[in-house]
């Protein structure tokens, strides 16, 4: 199946199979984190069971989501090593430091407050249990920050300089993390995650509402969840309309393959609503289009004239039917999530909330919606890069490892059964624990950790007898 296939194409499959992975645990797990922070600041505060009980059903929920992320984090963190040690060579002084800031500044953060935040209510008390829920919350967000500004740097490089050798060499670091890109892409992803983590809550509250109205755990889980909706979706538009803006002034020729313009448009360019990409005729065949709503959107002038694919070197196009496609799937998706979050609004404004089937169902369906629309925003940003590693500066191609295609096919295979496997039972419990009521005692966890010398039943020991004096 992979006879043919050149390494560079495997090194990116093997490293989009990967991120795809790793990215979906994260997006969950940092709304996921600031949903318990709410969630444990309104039980100090109203003392009602009712948000303690949510808080212990979604931190076990969270536990097992944050180590799937950390698990597949790790593997995606050695391709660099592997794969794509050259790029680890020229690109290092400038990425590495910032991934080092995430893991001493982040994820030491959120790890070292993780187990009071499980464990420790009732053995450090309230304050500082709080304390170390809003230090894990705080945490999962530099952690984006971090990972947010080498990537961005990435899109839109700033501070640099090249050496002799090829290396990308520091020279202001404020102009590195802080790089054209990196505003819009943190707070885009950091809603997104906020989006995604507010769908899959309300999506367990639909579910148990449809087999009890009366349940006051999923009530009140479905009611904050649609709060999130109503409120985070318009202002996720809002920004994404921004970050657009801010990606057409830095990288054209991504925008150029999202918009689907193979032409340039001197007289105002078409929004493309839908079509089919055909690459080899260089065309959008059966284009369902808006004239000159592209133009007045990225440019606020629909008389604005719009340069397109046919001003970029062949060798210097991103593939276009991926980032034709993935764009409108998130925005579709993000335009569904608004919908939803207005029906749910109605609903509240008649009273119907709890009594609307039809709003549950429907938020049960937009439950995945969305890590799909995370994936579907992530292939748009690294896809459309192509074919650059540091845009405009260094090609993939230059930045691959000395590998051999067999050596990178065989770990692919490997990647791909291990993580199906693993992943995939993980995925599978979250989804089990999410199927019990909040009310289910300990939703059918153990009491306490496995012991690792207690995998056999303990025997039974006959009682010592004093011994008979003489």
């Amino acid at each position: 199946m992979l006879d043919g296939t050149t390494a560079e194409t495997l090194a990116r499959i093997q490293f989009a199979f990967t991120v795809s992975f790793h990215i979906i645990f994260p997006a969950f797990s940092i709304g996921l984190a600031s949903y318990l922070a709410v969630l444990n600041a309104l039980w100090l505060r109203t003392r009602n069971d009712t948000y303690l009980a949510l808080f212990d059903y979604w931190k076990k929920i969270f536990a097992v989501a944050f180590g799937m992320g950390v698990v597949s984090g790790i593997v995606m963190a050695y391709q660099f090593g592997t794969n794509w040690s050259v790029f680890s060579d020229k690109a290092g002084p400038i990425i590495g430091p910032l991934m080092a800031y995430e893991v001493l500044s982040a994820f030491f953060l959120e790890a070292g407050f993780l187990g009071i935040m499980l464990f420790g209510r009732k053995r450090v008390g309230d304050r500082l249990h709080m304390f170390a829920t809003a230090m894990v919350a705080f945490g999962t967000l530099v952690s984006a920050t971090w990972i947010l500004s080498a990537n961005s740097w990435m899109q839109t490089p700033a501070g640099y300089s090249i050496a002799a050798n090829g290396q990308f060499i520091p020279e202001d670091w404020w102009q590195i993390v802080f790089n054209p890109s990196f505003p819009y892409r943190l707070v885009h992803m950091v809603l997104a995650a906020f989006l995604t983590t507010a769908f899959v809550v309300g999506a367990v509250g639909a579910l148990h509402l449809l087999r009890d109205r009366a349940d006051k755990d999923a009530r009140r889980m479905f009611s904050m969840a649609m709060w999130m909706a109503l409120i985070v979706t318009p202002l996720q538009i809002f920004m994404g309309d921004a970050h657009g803006l801010n990606t057409l002034a830095h990288q054209p020729v991504k925008v150029m393959a999202m918009e689907g313009h193979y032409d340039s448009h001197p007289d105002g360019a078409p929004l493309i609503l839908f079509g089919i990409p055909n690459p080899e005729e260089k065309r959008i065949d059966y284009a369902i289009e808006v004239p000159k709503l592209s133009s007045l959107i990225l440019k606020h002038d629909p008389n604005a004239p719009m340069e397109g694919l046919d001003t970029v070197p062949d060798a210097d196009e991103p593939p276009l039917t991926i980032v034709f496609f993935s764009f409108r799937v998130m925005v579709g998706l993000g335009f569904a999530m608004l919908a939803v979050g207005l029906w749910s609004g109605a609903a509240r404004l008649r009273g119907r909330l709890y009594e609307s089937p039809w709003l549950h169902r429907a938020c049960l369906v937009m439950g995945p919606s969305g890590f799909v629309a995370v994936l579907a925003g992530w292939i748009t940003t690294e896809v459309g890069r192509q074919p650059f590693t540091v845009y405009g500066l260094l090609r993939t191609s230059e930045s691959l490892a000395p590998v051999e295609a067999p050596a990178v096919a065989t770990s692919l295979i490997a990647f791909v059964v291990v993580y199906f496997f693993v992943f995939g039972a993980g995925t599978a419990y979250i989804l089990a624990m999410m199927n019990k009521r909040p009310a289910t005692l300990r939703l059918g966890l153990r009491n306490a950790p496995v012991r690792a010398a207690g995998m056999l039943a303990p025997r039974e020991i006959e009682p010592l007898t004093p011994k008979t004096q003489n």
